[in-house]
């Protein structure tokens, strides 16, 4: 058992504006109770110590910000190698870098090494719940398990369907997807804190037979996740189109095989018509923004504030999309997506922001009753910032004089060296890396 010290913020909701105090819950001096992985209690630090027991450990993170971890919704676990590759556009990137590394996870050895790597930058940058996507090798998802089990971390992963256009090395069958997708869930879903999502790759990499096999796994599995690509790139969506011709729209192609709904995580969807909108909103799938990952690509600008606030709003969510995104760091991720938002012409306070961050993305993965908060009976997952971490933002930091000011430093300026901890199931893991 522990008493873990210091200010404390988690959100109740969406912040409406700046001033929207009854959003989130903030302790000056606040505290978390912590006990075999999961928070006790929380709230005031005198009452919170006065109701654990006598002679507690107590670590005091004082004067730092205590929040939950920060989740990421949408990242390929295969691509560390691939960041920062030069390429004119998505389908570039992908035929020139990111599938001939992925052909390398074949390997056990390879799949396992980058695991290991993967789990360190996440804990590095404060990310303790990840939707990822292996290759569409089973040990690549082998390895990403094992890992995530050997942390403790609460993840969610799948191996990749694709059956063509793609090299051969990258090539399943709809059989095989299907079968070792099935294998994979025997053998990882629920071990220890592991989810797995079916993932066929995006349209374009699946046939309709294959198609018809995530289709046939989500009826036998309709608990959990799906992750695949929607509408990220122009051209990416005239080949969807040209390959399903019956689709009235990309949106369509997925509709017809039954992968919508409200555990869809459909990354990007940045060029989607208002009838793709509806959809996504009557389904009550999720659109990921990837904003490092849009701008690195060229792919365009996420509608974030007009798809909340439409009629039939669509729920959203935010993420690092490694590699096609240029940083683990989920502060530099919305610091982009701020950006992002600006040349819309709208804007993105830095309370929502860091709703996105936790409790938004806890939602958007329909685990907002374990991640992304720090109430009691909850995952015991949470990290603490220091919004002084170097000598440019200590100096910032000389006159801030608000809770929006300092979490709009964080995002601003914060990265990896911004997270003072990373406890996971109420372990510190950064100290250790």
């Amino acid at each position: 058992m522990t008493l873990i010290r210091g200010r404390t913020l988690s959100f109740n909701r969406m912040p409406v504006s700046m001033d929207d105090h009854g959003a989130y819950s903030y302790e000056a001096d606040g505290a978390l109770w912590i006990d075999d992985g999961l928070i006790v209690a929380t709230g005031r630090y005198q009452a919170v110590k006065a109701q654990a027991p006598e002679g507690i450990e107590e670590i005091d993170h004082r004067p730092h910000l205590i929040l939950p971890g920060f989740i990421d919704t949408h990242l390929h676990f295969p691509q560390m190698q691939v960041i920062g590759s030069y390429a004119a556009n998505l389908l570039e990137w992908l035929n020139t870098y990111t599938f001939p590394e992925e052909c390398r996870f074949v390997e056990t050895e390879h799949a396992q090494r980058i695991a290991r790597h993967f789990f360190d930058e996440m804990v590095r940058h404060g990310t303790t719940t990840a939707a990822a996507y292996c290759s569409v090798h089973k040990s690549s998802a082998d390895a990403f398990f094992a890992e995530a089990v050997r942390r403790n971390m609460r993840m969610i992963a799948g191996k990749v369907m694709m059956d063509r256009n793609a090299p051969q090395g990258l090539l399943d069958t709809p059989q095989m997807g299907y079968d070792e997708t099935r294998a994979v869930i025997a053998e990882w879903h629920g071990k220890g804190r592991n989810h797995v999502a079916i993932t066929p790759r995006f349209a374009i990499t699946s046939t309709p037979g294959q198609m018809s096999a995530a289709q046939a796994l989500v009826r036998e599995f309709p608990d959990l996740h799906v992750q695949t690509h929607l509408s990220e790139n122009r051209d990416e969506i005239d080949f969807t189109s040209s390959l399903y011709p019956e689709a009235c729209d990309y949106t369509d192609v997925y509709a017809r095989y039954g992968l919508l709904g409200p555990k869809t995580l459909l990354g990007h969807c940045i060029h989607l018509s208002e009838r793709e909108r509806d959809v996504m909103s009557e389904t009550g799938s999720v659109a990921v923004h990837c904003p490092t990952s849009n701008l690195f690509l060229g792919s365009g600008l996420f509608p974030l504030k007009t798809l909340l606030r439409r009629e039939k709003p669509v729920r959203v969510a935010v993420a690092t999309d490694i590699g096609g995104g240029s940083s683990y760091s989920m502060l530099r991720t919305m610091d982009e997506a701020y950006k992002i938002q600006q040349l819309l012409g709208e804007r993105l306070n830095p309370f929502e922001s860091f709703y996105l961050m936790t409790a938004g993305n806890a939602q958007a993965l329909s685990l907002a009753d374990r991640i992304g908060t720090l109430e009691p009976g909850t995952d015991a997952d949470f990290i603490v910032l220091n919004m002084a971490a170097t000598p440019t933002m200590a100096l910032k930091a000389e006159v801030v004089n608000s809770l929006a000011d300092e979490l709009f430093l964080l995002q601003t300026m914060g990265d990896d060296r911004a997270i003072v901890e990373t406890y996971v199931a109420g372990m510190a893991m950064k100290a250790g890396l």
